[in-house]
């Protein structure tokens, strides 16, 4: 049975916020959150988000990050609900949960063409994603002086996405996409006059979504992140407070169940999206589709209508927005099960070997990391 975990008030949530106030750039909140996480104040911060780096993820490969075990290791954070990337960086970027914010999957149904789209790159949705995502983001909340020393690095093709616009916007953008590209450009800025920093690394992600997080290859790119981290420590202006933290953390499947292969799954649901570990269902029978669901998989999922993830807080408090796109029934599936409906994969897709969403301890915790340099 799956040790199942919640978004806590020590998330990656307030994890920006309170760098940014660690070299005096002040949100609503952010001495609170700066406490709450127990960081020092610095001169400069760079702030580098690892995706799907969990806290036992790396715990468990930890032999092959040998400049990470040096670093401080804080408390470990969660993220928040569900464990994704699209709803985590939206939630960090802005302070909000991703109640306020609709960004409650990687994939949800478009009210403009009534099919699935990706809320990290918004392709054929119809959807404008300012128009979508219209909480203001820490670095739109800052002083424009403020805002004009933080630079956001990430590779070119990320600038301009649906996801950026969303979580990130407000920022000085700097495109890097090699690993020396990415360090170079996070030092050269903070030598230059910035403050703040954020630094986007998706390796581990995209490798652990194709191999798994337990292949070879994830530990080949865990092994040159860590090799990044010291140089960048190394180059980085003395005194600059380097923060590390991820969005989720990652499980690899070993079963996968098919909607359209299991009739009591099936039955009164128009759609299916979310992701594989947290499936958003489109119907009209809400309560007796989430009421079957339950009892296909019993303890080994946490099912919820949208009415009850308006009252139990899972998700913040939600926004209209989020009520009208989000499912009606949200599936949290445990172990390392996942759901798919192969009614709405192309002929010969491939499968992702490692995922997330879920609530498990593996998927929502994640570290904090920190160094002075």
């Amino acid at each position: 049975m799956s040790r199942w975990v919640v978004p806590t008030g020590r998330s990656v949530r307030i994890s920006l916020s309170a760098g940014l106030d660690a070299v005096g750039f002040h949100t609503v909140g952010s001495r609170e959150d700066r406490a709450l996480l127990g960081l020092p104040e610095a001169d400069h911060v760079c702030f580098v988000l690892v995706d799907g780096l969990g806290y036992h993820n790396l715990n468990s490969r930890s032999g092959h990050a040998r400049t990470l075990r040096a670093w401080e290791s804080l408390e470990p954070m969660t993220t928040v609900a569900p464990s994704t990337t699209a709803a985590a960086i939206t939630a960090l970027g802005t302070g909000r949960e991703p109640g306020e914010t609709a960004m409650t999957s990687y994939a949800l149904r478009s009210p403009a063409t009534g099919k699935n789209f990706s809320l990290i790159k918004w392709e054929g949705s119809g959807l404008d994603p300012l128009m979508w995502q219209t909480c203001p983001t820490l670095f739109e909340e800052l002083l424009a002086q403020q805002a004009e020393s933080c630079v956001l690095i990430q590779p070119r093709e990320f600038i301009a996405s649906g996801l950026t616009q969303c979580a990130l916007r407000g920022a000085r953008a700097i495109p890097a996409n090699t690993t020396n590209d990415r360090v170079d450009a996070a030092a050269s800025a903070l030598r230059r006059g910035a403050k703040a920093a954020y630094l986007y690394w998706g390796e581990l992600d995209h490798t652990g979504h194709s191999k798994g997080w337990m292949s070879e290859d994830w530990v080949e790119d865990l092994e040159e992140l860590d090799a990044a981290m010291a140089e960048l420590a190394r180059r980085v202006p003395r005194g600059t407070l380097i923060i590390l933290t991820a969005d989720h953390g990652m499980i690899d499947v070993t079963r996968r169940f098919d909607v359209a292969e299991e009739p009591q799954l099936a039955c009164e649901v128009e759609l299916v999206s979310g992701e594989e570990r947290a499936a958003h269902l489109y119907t009209e029978h809400a309560t007796a589709v989430a009421e079957r669901w339950q009892e296909f998989f019993g303890a080994d999922a946490l099912i919820y209508t949208k009415a009850e993830i308006a009252t139990n807080g899972l998700m913040g408090p939600l926004a209209d927005r989020t009520k009208e796109t989000m499912g009606d029934v949200l599936v949290f599936v445990g172990g390392t099960d996942a759901v798919i409906d192969s009614r709405q994969r192309r002929p010969n897709q491939s499968f992702m070997v490692g995922v997330h969403g879920s609530l498990t301890e593996q998927e929502m915790r994640i570290p904090l990391l920190v160094e002075v340099a």
